[in-house]
């Protein structure tokens, strides 16, 4: 398949609310979500949904099993979530640092679940119903919030925690995309 180029924050294609996906198990959508996991695996992402690439449809990808990005994480498993809705399962957040492949070389510290159930279809429309906790949660809620024309950045509460991956985090790669 191919590599595609990955909006930037900035793009207003990036605030839209995605439309739900209706048709399952075709040609286009195996050719879009090959796609997807390409771009995502050239840079190196924990996920990727469609309207970082421009496609304004309720489809994220994401897993790994180790991610040089986030080397503390612990593995997540490659899904692909269509439509999908999030059910926090308690009250409790926590604050972790993040970083997004559509806003190159920043990160921010975002408050985020820490339990919740998600629900969705996969590629050939199967349910998917999972509960999970912590990174998993974390990268899930990240993903899904693109869908509704949410960037991370606009999740943060305090400012004096977010800048240059390189400034911040020199042990990581200064030229970290996500």
């Amino acid at each position: 398949m191919s590599v595609r180029e990955i909006l930037k924050m900035g793009d207003p294609r990036l605030l839209r609310v995605a439309e739900p996906v209706r048709e399952f198990g075709t040609p286009a959508m195996d050719a879009l979500i090959a796609d997807m996991f390409d771009t995502m695996h050239a840079a190196n992402g924990a996920g990727l949904a469609a309207p970082q690439i421009g496609v304004n449809l309720q489809l994220v990808i994401y897993g790994f099993r180790q991610n040089q990005r986030y080397p503390d994480a612990p593995a997540v498993p490659e899904t692909v979530l269509i439509n999908p809705l999030l059910t926090p399962l308690s009250e409790e957040m926590e604050e972790q640092f993040e970083g997004c492949l559509s806003v190159p070389g920043l990160r921010g510290s975002v408050p985020r679940y820490t339990r919740l159930r998600y629900q969705g279809v996969d590629q050939f429309g199967n349910q998917i119903l999972r509960e999970v906790e912590g990174f998993h949660a974390r990268v899930v809620q990240h993903e899904v919030d693109h869908l509704l024309g949410i960037l991370y950045p606009m999740r943060i509460t305090d400012f004096s925690r977010f800048g240059y991956t390189g400034v911040m985090f020199p042990e990581l790669d200064p030229d970290d995309d996500e």
